[in-house]
């Protein structure tokens, strides 16, 4: 999976990085409601620190945008037309 080489916006994100991301978003989608970590941490088969430390840097990449203390808060803040396609 590569990012497109048309992505415009300032924050660049690496291949899995774009996979949360593309995650996130799809599952919000179909869900109506975003999805929790242990969603995330399940679906990626990985630890609920590491599922924890990638939502920490998205939002610190300004990817994402989280609301401190509420439970499925998370918001993919790039267009739907910059996510990996491939996922």
């Amino acid at each position: 999976m590569s990012i497109p080489e048309n992505y415009k916006s300032k924050n660049k994100f690496t291949q899995r990085q774009g996979q949360y991301l593309a995650f996130i978003f799809y599952y919000t989608r179909i869900n109506g409601r975003p999805p929790a970590e242990v969603d995330i941490q399940n679906y990626f088969g990985v630890s609920s620190a590491s599922t924890h430390q990638m939502l920490r840097g998205l939002a610190a990449k300004q990817l994402i945008k989280k609301e401190p203390g509420q439970a499925r808060s998370t918001v993919v803040l790039i267009p739907q037309d910059q996510l990996p396609a491939d996922w």
